[in-house]
């Protein structure tokens, strides 16, 4: 919400105007306080669109179409004037977020969630259908989220079952992605119920996926692909896939009714009273907006208003029943307000803050999807961190994107998220295949991409060429500092052993050429190269006995693999240090190595959270919010939140923009609680000052020694 300005009204039909909720090319969306003193959103069309007669004949429809629905799922109009020279409506104000803010921000819902919406949305267009309306723009948009379900708002496009349409006939009304294919027909039939059935498909999918079903791009090629083509419903969780591909039959006879849609998706969950059917955080940004809407003192004076005619075109009566639906919202919002206040003190007014969008583009259903998850967990949790601070200058949002781990979604994904010019910086990909299809892509939308955990490319002038790409893990030559500097200066030795793994691809090549132009202990270095489908890992075991290896590394990317070299090396009879990198290091590998893991040393670019005190706080946010400690990646996510928010704050808020957090990335310090994050600032590679890290395999885990320089030899047994 935004101040009002000196040419906005003081009042409009007896509703004390407080601020703007929003504007656009239609009108202005205020909120108000009644003379009764509920919140209400009073919606104003600007008075150019009300000269057309078509258009006010519209809007008097939707007046009339929402005063006749009272049901817990809609939002009513409470009091309206389609005839003033700039015609307008008043519903209750519902403080939570659009499910397209919600999804854009905070991620796609769970299934229960997805659950409910969907059952109370049927509902809701049940009673509509019930009053002989059919809604015809059921989209994420016109869902509002509050602390008992979601609420189904602007009906400025429904009408009357077979009733004849006021626009032109070649115009298509809905949203492109949202519409049925009926609705896309410009041969006058007019689409029915059925349509917001479809409708409801795509949000259900919306919801649970982050996107629609009939992608994105060009109005008329989403349009197309509705009409013509199958919905893209591979991430859809299994639990939901009949019912949406249900509803989003091309045939309307073909569709489940409200009544049976709300059946199936509400069968087993909770009363509408019961527990809270949103994820967190957002029942407590409904609160902080509940509260500050509440708590929000009347503004300086604006335009002085001629006094206002009676409120025309409601009854009494209807009146009456829809101040019934004000009241149900009004409860709740209550309560936020009174917890916790100190009885006669009084919270100051709260500012209202811009709001900049962070994406995470990731692998969440692939094959890295525990990367991915750690990913999004992390920086979830530093979003809701930035937003709790009493200083801050603005709030972040967070919109996650899923590309599966493939790379032609990976292609389309970031496609998608460069053309949303409310992301503001891109973090990811969580897998190295897909960093120069991206960095590609954000460099010629501006837009800063932030690398977590994938390698980025060593070569200067590619870094060059890829002006926005920044990353917060070094590359892969950096994992052998903690090599050479253990069998240096911990466990000195004088000939070191490196088993060069073809298999998995070439991660780890940056390794093996840093060993080999850098021995530990200025020794030597044989290598021992197994290639690629090879298997002869006995054999690689003998060279290394006989060149007199006193340590060995295992350059590979396969946990299995790394597995099969720690049982070869017992068998041999091979007596000296082993190591690995963090490739291998996953749980197969403790698993299919047993016994024959103990001992194993591992070098890594990522922290062990739980073990450095200034995560502390992070780690039991972590703990609460998901029942367990933080996954690897996920503090240095938290961190990458971290950069972007002093990178905004030292811009002036006109310059929050992709140009100025491109501009502004490099010369940013963040004290981040994996590591410090600064820039050079000729090369924009990361100062890579205490970045490696240690692990050792003990008693069937991995256990963390600590950055490697603080590593102390007596710590080794």
């Amino acid at each position: 919400m935004r101040p009002l300005t000196p040419a906005d009204p003081a009042a409009i039909g007896g509703n004390r105007l407080l601020g703007r909720l929003g504007s656009g090319g239609m009108g202005t969306v205020y909120l108000a306080r009644s003379a009764a003193g509920t919140l209400v959103a009073v919606k104003v069309i600007r008075a150019d669109h009300a000269a057309n007669p078509d258009f006010r004949a519209r809007f008097r429809r939707e007046v009339e179409a929402a005063g006749q629905l009272t049901g817990r799922w809609v939002v009513p109009v409470v009091a309206a004037d389609p005839q003033a020279r700039e015609p307008w409506l008043a519903t209750p104000y519902v403080p939570g977020p659009s499910l397209s803010e919600a999804v854009g921000g905070y991620g796609p819902l769970p299934v229960r969630a997805v659950r409910t919406l969907g059952a109370r949305l049927a509902e809701a267009l049940a009673q509509v259908h019930a009053a002989g309306l059919v809604h015809r723009d059921v989209k994420p948009g016109n869902i509002l989220l509050a602390p008992d379900g979601p609420r189904l708002i602007d009906f400025g496009i429904a009408r009357a079952e077979g009733a004849v349409t006021l626009t032109a006939v070649d115009a298509v009304l809905g949203t492109p992605g949202y519409l049925a294919p009926e609705q896309a027909r410009t041969d006058g039939v007019t689409a029915g119920a059925p349509s917001d059935i479809f409708s409801l498909g795509c949000v259900l999918a919306y919801a649970a996926t982050g996107h629609g079903p009939f992608g994105g791009g060009h109005a008329a090629a989403v349009v197309y692909r509705t009409v013509h083509d199958e919905p893209e419903l591979s991430q859809l969780p299994v639990e939901l896939l009949d019912t949406v591909l249900a509803c989003l039959a091309k045939d309307p006879a073909a569709r489940p009714t409200p009544d049976a849609l709300r059946l199936v998706l509400g069968d087993g969950l909770p009363s509408p009273d019961g527990e809270d059917w949103l994820p967190p955080p957002l029942p407590r940004l409904i609160a902080e907006r509940s509260t500050r809407a509440l708590d929000l003192p009347a503004p300086e004076p604006t335009r002085i208003d001629a006094p206002e005619a009676a409120v025309r075109g409601l009854t009494r009566r209807r009146l009456l029943g829809a101040g019934a639906g004000l009241a149900v919202i009004g409860a709740p919002v209550a309560w936020f307000t009174t917890r916790g206040r100190a009885r006669g003190t009084t919270a100051p007014p709260a500012r209202e803050l811009a709001t900049h969008t962070l994406a995470l583009q990731a692998d969440m259903t692939g094959p890295g999807k525990q990367t991915g998850q750690a990913h999004e967990r992390g920086m979830k949790l530093a979003v809701e961190r930035h937003n709790s601070r009493p200083d801050a200058a603005f709030r972040l949002a967070l919109r996650v994107a899923d590309d599966g781990g493939d790379a032609t979604r990976a292609a389309q994904v970031v496609k998608e998220l460069a053309a949303d010019p409310a992301v503001v910086a891109l973090v990811g990909p969580t897998w190295d295949a897909a960093v120069p299809e991206l960095a590609v892509r954000c460099d010629a939308a501006e837009l800063v991409l932030l690398l977590v955990s994938v390698d980025s490319p060593e070569n200067a002038a590619t870094r060059e060429n890829w002006r926005t790409m920044v990353a917060t893990r070094p590359a892969g030559d950096q994992l052998a500092l903690p090599v050479i500097d253990y069998f240096t200066r911990i466990r000195p030795i004088r000939r070191t052993g490196l088993v060069e793994d073809a298999e998995g691809g070439e991660p780890a090549f940056l390794l093996v050429r840093s060993l080999q132009q850098n021995p530990p202990k200025e020794g030597t270095l044989s290598v021992h190269r197994i290639p690629e489908g090879g298997s002869d890992f006995a054999g690689v075991v003998r060279g290394l006995i006989e060149a007199g290896a006193e340590g060995v590394v295992y350059a590979g990317t396969s946990p299995q693999r790394a597995a099969r070299m720690a049982r070869a090396l017992t068998e041999g009879g091979f007596q000296g240090r082993r190591m690995g990198i963090q490739h291998a290091m996953e749980p197969a590998f403790l698993t299919d190595a047993g016994p024959d893991a103990e001992g194993w040393l591992f070098s890594s670019l990522f922290t062990d959270p739980t073990a450095v005190p200034a995560a502390a706080e992070f780690v039991a946010a972590h703990r609460a919010a998901y029942g367990e400690a933080p996954a690897r990646w996920a503090t240095e996510a938290y961190d990458a939140v971290g950069l972007l928010a002093a990178a905004l704050t030292g811009l002036g808020e006109e310059g929050r923009d992709r140009a100025g957090v491109t501009r502004r990335i490099f010369r940013t310090a963040h004290e981040g609680l994996a590591k410090p994050l600064s820039f050079d600032s000729n090369t924009h590679v990361l100062n890579r000052a205490r970045t490696g890290h240690l692990y050792r395999v003990e008693s069937g885990a991995y256990r963390y020694l600590g950055i490697y320089p603080d590593v102390k030899p007596e710590s080794t047994p």
